[in-house]
């Protein structure tokens, strides 16, 4: 019989998977919503991508429950289950991938999207972060706002600060946010672990009872 330890590692991960699923889908909705800073950081594309793992997640989950309910000696649902969480993992796997290849370019990538900006939303970033202008203070800085008010102020602003300008602070929520693409491979892989021990358990579990069976339905004692 499969121990109860395990079951909990199991059940708890399961879990883990639903809850990571429906964080996925929740925060691809939430994020689409007008927003300076996240619409820059994350473009159309990845909250596709997000909304997909998700939902690819909770499709996982709802195997696993029709899997594990199964008798002992049925373990085709587990093992389909293992084969669909190897697909969660590619997936991770590949848009992590992106992100990762995305953020070995961070800042000048951030500085095509700086460009692109319009005024308002250049203002909105400069008094967010209390910072004035990209790479420096002539750096597409935009006069107005609350914080960078006149060319003075922009012009009184420490070189050597690197915080003063906003590359510093843009790119530093950019890796809160983006850095944490692989995050839900620990989960996946962790299941698919326990699984494969669940699995092995149920299988030694059979073999005992049809030894026991040839013997007359007598334990090994």
């Amino acid at each position: 019989m499969v121990s109860r330890t395990l079951m909990g590692v199991w059940v708890a991960l399961d879990f883990c998977l639903l809850v990571a699923g429906a964080l996925s889908v929740a925060l691809s909705i939430v994020w689409r919503a007008p927003n300076v800073l996240m619409n820059m950081v994350l473009s159309s594309a990845d909250l596709t991508a997000g909304t997909i793992l998700g939902v690819a997640f909770l499709i996982t989950f709802a195997i696993s429950v029709g899997a594990i309910i199964q008798r002992n000696h049925v373990t085709l649902g587990l093992v389909i289950l293992n084969w669909t969480l190897l697909v969660d993992a590619i997936g991770v796997l590949i848009i992590g991938s992106f992100v990762w290849i995305y953020t070995l370019r961070e800042r000048a990538n951030f500085y095509v999207l700086w460009k692109a900006a319009s005024r308002d939303d250049r203002l909105f970033l400069q008094d967010k972060f209390k910072c004035c202008g990209y790479f420096n203070g002539t750096d597409f800085a935009e006069i107005g706002g609350s914080f960078c008010t006149s060319q003075d102020v922009v012009n009184g602003l420490n070189p050597n600060v690197t915080s003063n300008f906003c590359v510093t602070p843009v790119t530093g929520f950019a890796d809160v946010t983006l850095n944490n693409a692989y995050g839900f491979m620990a989960i996946v892989l962790c299941l698919l672990l326990a699984t494969i021990c669940v699995i092995k358990k149920r299988n030694e579990d059979e073999r005992f009872k049809k030894i026991d069976a040839k013997r007359g339905g007598r334990g090994f004692v």
